[in-house]
């Protein structure tokens, strides 16, 4: 079955983190009954890092339960819904199944997947395990973001409903690929470039890469300039 397990929302906030203050949004917790969705995000709900978190194309955090058991293990430790910040707690929603560009109705809105998740420092801000965001990048159970077609209120034990499949099917978890285990793969990022549904920030990273610019992810893993 196809289900929303857990819709989680949450402001952000300021935690310590190596001496310092950091801002972050993503402490989120489930709520119960409808929620209304904008296309910025839903109600109760922010983020801290409007660079690089938010947004249209990034309105909605999505994470697979089914990844919650390696993760608990993992960690060694019980995780409750919303333990990646994500707002849809999924099931029947994994990163090899779902394909950039994809729409879901879901509830009263219509979603469409725009690109991965990149995991940041922040999961290390959370759990104290500095490699965590590394270790999430490279097992690609990374979770992706929706940007909103269509507004409206949303709820957990909401069954999401394939509206369209992309046709280029570009999944996320060969979007990660691309994106982070085969830089050099001209050919796979120009295919991604072809789904014209992909994020703006993921589509200026591959040209610029096509063009021998790297981004620096330093900063984004560690949060260390």
């Amino acid at each position: 079955m196809i289900k929303i397990v857990s819709l989680n929302v949450g402001k952000p906030q300021s935690v310590p983190f190596e001496k310092k203050e950091v801002s972050t949004g993503i402490y989120k917790h489930p709520v119960a009954g409808e929620v209304f969705l904008s296309s910025l995000n839903f109600d109760g709900d922010g983020q801290a890092d409007l660079v690089h978190h938010g947004g249209k194309d990034k309105a909605v955090c999505v994470y697979p339960y089914e990844h919650y058991a390696y993760w608990s293990e993992r960690l060694g430790r019980k995780l409750q819904h919303g333990a990646f910040g994500e707002n849809l707690t999924t099931q029947g929603l994994l990163e090899d199944e779902v394909c950039i560009g994809d729409t879901f109705q879901v509830g009263e809105a219509v979603l469409q997947v725009s690109q991965p998740r990149q995991p940041c420092f922040k999961l290390s801000v959370k759990y104290g395990v500095p490699e965590l965001p590394l270790w999430v990048q490279n097992t690609g159970y990374t979770g992706y973001y929706f940007r909103v077609l269509q507004e409206g209120n949303v709820a957990a034990g909401d069954e999401p409903i394939l509206l369209e499949r992309h046709p280029h099917g570009r999944t996320v978890t060969f979007a990660n690929r691309i994106m982070h285990h085969e830089k050099q793969n001209i050919e796979g990022m120009r295919a991604m470039l072809a789904v014209e549904r992909l994020s703006d920030s993921w589509r200026n990273t591959f040209e610029k890469r096509l063009g021998g610019i790297e981004t620096d992810t330093k900063e984004r893993l560690t949060g260390q300039v």
